[in-house]
């Protein structure tokens, strides 16, 4: 561990490359110049928009506005920032690539934030928006790690108090893609059994932890092998767990900030969730839209006289011809109410303004809510018993009966149970071929869908 003295120049010198360091005996660290003239011009949701699938560097003359939600104060943090664009009520985040260790000298938690976007690179990595500098990988280009010279000239204090940044409370089927780097909090969770008495993380090792609630639904915890708590066992309560929401792949994160983070002091779960089964869940709709794939949806639709609780139920995406599974989404700890739907979308935002209304469930690129049209989906029950099927696991679905590209897949109304068997009879299947006796009509949103109604 540095010296007292060691750490305290290491600050001056940060301090130097993005301001000035003031000498004096005690080292006290100098307050960085906050702006009062900044104003935002752009929303974080529109500085999204911008990113069309690959890194591009930021050229006009824009500025947002945002509160640091993240610190690297304990080590689970490393040259990063993650930012929000409210302090209480958040709908967006970003994280923000710097080459600065100690940054919670600088930037303090809940600070207000400007940043002037233009020469920095925006892009987008396994679902985190990020922006920063930027350095070339086998012939591509990446966001990296602002260099500490340039902070000056892009990162800008705010003259407005610290703000007490309150978590936005959520569930695990409620997070959504336009949460990952803002400050969420779920309650009811547990290390999962198989992982008590485990530390945080093992030494010098980012390490996945596991966590659940009372009806099965998991999510991770990464921890930093070099944070302050990395040989911490684990606690072994139930309770709340305050944390940046990060996303890998398909996976939906928690990264704490420190051991506060986390209050699991109440006894543990107890019994056995109510696990259920019934045929009268099933896939009401599939839609891959003609003019905008990043308005698909999957929609399920329970037909009994009561709710039906999802603990342990999935849903299953074959994609093409392939006979093992691509990709799942864990519908554990959602309810679908009697004659009600259950709408799944792979991005949140854009179903949201196609639409009209947000989703119930964001999946996620790539997911079973994401399918272009000639894929397998397969719902199943908590036993692993197939509840409905669409199409025929092992045959892509291009020219056949089960093809929906540009189009959709609607249940005909007259159905009312799940089918472990294909039936085409029991679809209306359009698409833009027509083989196989489906309907070569392309489908646009949102005029031709209706998500939600069953």
């Amino acid at each position: 561990m540095k010296s007292l003295k060691t750490g305290a120049i290491l600050r001056c010198f940060y301090i130097l490359l993005i301001s000035s360091c003031v000498k004096d005996h005690d080292f006290k660290i100098p307050e960085i110049a906050c702006n009062s003239q900044l104003m935002a011009n752009i929303t974080f949701k529109e500085v999204k928009n911008i990113f069309a699938g690959e890194v591009i560097q930021i050229q006009e003359d824009l500025i947002i506005e945002g509160y640091i939600v993240s610190s690297d104060q304990a080590g689970n943090f490393f040259s990063t920032l993650h930012i929000q664009d409210d302090p209480i009520n958040p709908t967006e985040g970003f994280q923000i690539e710097i080459d600065l260790r100690d940054s919670y000298l600088f930037y303090e938690l809940g600070s207000k934030i400007f940043i002037k976007l233009k020469g920095l690179f925006l892009g987008r990595s396994k679902s985190v928006y990020k922006l920063g500098g930027v350095f070339p990988s086998f012939g591509n280009y990446s966001v990296g790690r602002l260099p500490a010279l340039s902070l000056g000239e892009h990162l800008f204090l705010s003259c407005d108090p610290v703000r007490n940044v309150a978590p936005k409370i959520t569930t695990i089927p409620g997070l959504s893609d336009n949460l990952v780097s803002t400050l969420i909090q779920l309650t009811g969770l547990e290390v999962i059994e198989e992982e008590l008495n485990l530390p945080f993380a093992n030494p010098k090792e980012e390490t996945i932890r596991n966590l659940t609630n009372c009806n099965g639904g998991l999510i991770e915890l990464v921890n930093s092998g070099y944070s302050d708590f990395q040989d911490t066992v684990l606690p072994s309560g139930n309770g709340s767990v305050t944390a940046v929401l990060y996303k890998e792949n398909n996976d939906y994160q928690l990264i704490i900030r420190n051991l506060y983070d986390m209050n699991l002091e109440n006894e543990r779960c107890t019994g056995i969730a109510n696990i259920l089964t019934s045929d009268q869940l099933f896939i009401s709709e599939i839609a891959d839209p003609n003019n905008n794939s990043a308005a698909r949806y999957i929609e399920l639709y329970n037909s009994g006289d009561d709710e039906i609780e999802l603990t342990g139920w999935s849903l299953k995406r074959y994609t093409n011809a392939n006979v093992t599974s691509g990709s799942e989404i864990d519908l554990s700890g959602l309810i679908v109410d009697s004659e009600s739907t259950l709408t799944l979308s792979p991005n949140a935002n854009e179903f949201e303004n196609v639409y009209g209304f947000p989703p119930d469930v964001e999946a996620g690129p790539n997911s079973p809510a994401d399918s272009n049209g000639d894929d397998n989906l397969v719902l199943v029950d908590p036993f692993g018993t197939v509840i409905d099927i669409f199409g025929r696991i092992g045959e892509d679905g291009s020219g056949t009966d089960h093809e929906f590209e540009d189009g959709k897949a609607v249940r005909n109304l007259n159905v009312v149970r799940g089918n472990a068997v294909f039936t085409f009879n029991e679809w209306t299947i359009y698409n833009d071929t027509g083989g196989s006796e489906t309907l070569n009509v392309p489908q646009n949103a949102p005029e031709d869908f209706s998500p939600g109604i069953r």
